[in-house]
Parts: C-alpha cells; sequence; structure tokens
C-alpha cells in the first residue's frame, strides 16, 4: 500500500508546512543570538569581565544545542534546516547586535534586551505549534524557552544594581 502524502510522521502536510517555516525562523534567531554573544564575548572589558567572559562561552554552548534541536526537528518532518549565516541574516527577527559597545554592562544590557525579544518570539512559536497541531514542535520550543530565559537571567543578573 503506497504511502498516504498527506502525513509524514504523523502530520498533516500543511502543519508540516507551516511548522517548518516556524522552526527555520527560531533557528535563524538562535543563530543571530549565539552570534551576539560571541560578539560580546569577544569585545567586553571592564569590571567583572572575566565572570562574565566565561559565562558567554557556557551560553553559545547552550544556544548552539537549542539551534541544534530546532535544525533536526525541521529535518525529523521533512523540511530543510536554513542554518547558514546569510538566511539567519535575512530572516532573523532580532535587532541588529552593536560592534562599537565595550563596557561590560553594556554587553549585559544589549544581550539581556536580545534574549528578551528572541525569548517573546520562542514563546509566540509555542502557541503556533499548537495551533498548527504540533505537540511535539510545541514542546521542543518550550524546552528552548526554558534555557533562553535562565540564560537571560543568567547574563541579566551580571547588570549593575540600580
Amino acid at each position: 500500500m503506497p504511502l498516504d502524502t498527506r502525513f509524514v510522521h504523523g502530520l498533516e502536510d500543511n502543519t508540516r508546512k507551516t511548522v517548518i517555516d516556524l522552526l527555520n525562523a527560531r533557528l535563524a534567531d538562535m543563530i543571530a543570538l549565539s552570534l551576539a554573544v560571541k560578539q560580546a564575548h569577544w569585545n567586553m572589558k571592564g569590571r567583572g569581565f572575566i565572570g562574565v567572559h566565561e559565562l558567554l562561552d557556557d551560553v553559545v554552548e547552550r544556544l548552539r544545542e537549542s539551534a541544534d534541536l530546532i535544525a533536526e526537528r525541521a529535518q525529523i518532518i521533512g523540511g530543510v534546516a536554513e542554518g547558514t549565516v546569510d538566511i539567519a541574516a535575512s530572516r532573523g527577527e532580532m535587532e541588529r547586535y552593536p560592534t562599537d559597545l565595550v563596557e561590560v554592562e553594556d554587553h549585559v544590557r544589549a544581550l539581556t534586551e536580545r534574549f528578551a525579544d528572541v525569548g517573546a518570539r520562542i514563546r509566540k512559536a509555542i502557541e503556533e505549534s499548537s495551533d498548527a497541531g504540533d505537540a511535539d514542535t510545541e514542546d521542543l520550543f518550550t524546552e528552548v524557552s526554558r534555557q533562553v530565559d535562565k540564560d537571560a537571567w543568567f547574563i541579566g543578573s551580571n547588570a549593575p544594581s540600580r
């Protein structure tokens, strides 16, 4: 009996297409965010430098793991993971990271803002995955959201008290 092409991995074709597009949009954000973290890591100076510098290496590793989960999910459901830098630059929705920052606290502020922004889009992706009927992708985005929020908290905890 031939495979019913309307379904791949138990998902209807329109659900698959919607979710693959959603996964690739968030993959672009995760790539952009990881590159922003590396930009800060390479260029920061000032009070608290070493602790934040080392933290950012760990954060980048977790962002890359999350990006890998997102990319693999797109493949698993029959799509293509679009993870090149040029696609991330054109498709990502994260505000461009400034390249003229030097002080640790300026980088902390800029990163915290971008983590909040990307986190909000990931939470929206949770809802959109649910609406599309893909509970597994919804769960994946929930996992990624928790990690992004946690890393935002770690980074933001380095901001000076007011």
